[in-house]
């Protein structure tokens, strides 16, 4: 059921839109390489393909997970040698390029730079946290967004009639649809994929229509994700991160088992543990963002279904934490001054003044080095003019960052001269 053409795509519409990168490509047939980030079933195969297929070129494949560089350098210096004889430019799809190494990246480099290859990679990493620059650099990064309730129902709608799915031999009953929907979560594969094995549960017993009890045979580990009243995967994550903001340990827990026992990524779980630790909890108690961080660790060292109890630590920790947002909301004070304008130039005492000519220009004059004041903190103006005055830090005095509050009052005075 891989769509054919940019067309028969399902979702994606701000990659499909007229005049967007991806359409221009493929109508224009520009020699671009792309960089796909995007999660699970939302058609970067599909992109790769459709970039082959539409303007003509070889599709070469490539996993991460089970090639190497000696691959990478045979798959390149294939489509050379085929542009040498005439023939036809290659699309190098790259799947899962955030499992190569460094060096495995780098032999890409010389196919992207000398335009031997179109390469087309997808990730479901950051990009920016595990592509390395020189290839992030020279690909167009498009961000691919989980499919909606309604994509996803049309892609189960094509497969029930196409000739290529289930060729109109089933008929799916609405709730058994909705059932479906709900445990794709955004999932155009996974949506196919169930709905395969709930057609063959209903034709195990003779039946040419899906039913609900047909699909939750046929996906019943799955379908302890969402309960009967339909709450989306992103309700179950906000009533986690709100359980352990409110400090109910039993509840956050209970929504991390919902969450672990649909199959959610661990990783997604470890990142949100990671910033919630830093967003409510913050100076409050400093050790959960280490405990948080060790998580995380945890799930890339160990795995599932170990890494379960690292999670359910740190939500624990999370949640019996005493809680502050001083952090979030200092930053977030901050960088709105900042937007507003509110900049100014460096104080000349903190300019650098390590080249020739700086005094000249009265580059660290009157700079008092901290550590030969009383208590190591000098007297002097370090902000701007524009915010010389401004408080974005204003802790609580709840648990550890009363000391913190304490503390940086005496400094703030001694600081400012107040």
């Amino acid at each position: 059921m891989r769509p054919r053409t940019l067309d028969e795509l399902v979702g994606q519409e701000q990659l499909r839109a007229p005049g967007s990168p991806l359409r221009q490509l493929i109508e224009g047939d520009q020699a671009t390489s792309l960089l796909l980030w995007g999660p699970p079933g939302t058609g970067k195969t599909t992109i790769a393909a459709i970039v082959s297929q539409q303007t003509d070129r070889r599709f070469v494949e490539v996993s991460a997970v089970s090639a190497g560089v000696k691959e990478v350098r045979a798959a390149i210096d294939a489509a050379r040698a085929e542009l040498s004889r005439g023939g036809s430019e290659t699309v190098l799809f790259v799947d899962e390029v955030h499992r190569f190494s460094k060096a495995q990246q780098d032999a890409l480099l010389p196919g992207v730079e000398n335009r031997w290859v179109t390469l087309v990679a997808a990730t479901t990493e950051n990009p920016f946290f595990s592509v390395i620059s020189p290839l992030l650099s020279r690909s167009l990064l498009l961000r691919l967004q989980p499919l909606t309730d309604d994509g996803v129902r049309a892609v189960m709608e094509n497969a029930l009639v196409d000739e290529r799915g289930l060729a109109a031999e089933y008929q799916l009953d609405e709730d058994a649809r909705e059932h479906l929907v709900r445990l794709a979560g955004g999932d155009a594969r996974r949506s196919l994929t169930y709905l395969e094995a709930a057609a063959r549960a209903a034709g195990a017993r003779g039946a040419a229509t899906i039913d609900l009890e047909s699909a939750e045979a046929a996906v019943d580990q799955a379908a302890v994700r969402y309960d009967r009243q339909g709450d989306q995967h992103y309700d179950v994550v906000s009533a986690w991160i709100k359980s352990m903001r409110g400090s109910d340990a039993d509840a956050a827990l209970h929504y991390l088992a919902r969450m672990i026992e649909a199959g959610e990524d661990p990783r997604f779980i470890a990142r949100r543990l990671v910033v919630h630790a830093s967003e409510d909890v913050g100076l409050a108690d400093p050790t959960v963002l280490q405990t948080a961080v060790a998580a995380a660790q945890a799930v890339q060292l160990i795995g599932m279904p170990e890494a379960r109890i690292n999670l359910a630590q740190a939500t624990i920790a999370l949640s019996v934490a005493p809680k502050s947002n001083a952090v979030i909301k200092a930053i977030d004070q901050a960088m709105a001054d900042v937007r507003a304008g509110k900049i100014g130039t460096v104080p000349a005492h903190l300019r650098d003044a390590h080249y020739g000519g700086a005094g000249d220009l009265g580059h660290g004059k009157g700079y008092v080095y901290s550590h030969d004041a009383p208590y190591g903190i000098a007297t002097q103006q370090y902000a701007p003019d524009a915010v010389s005055g401004a408080r974005y830090y204003q802790p609580t005095t709840l648990g550890a960052e009363a000391a913190v509050a304490e503390r940086w009052d005496r400094i703030r005075k001694l600081v400012r001269g107040e």
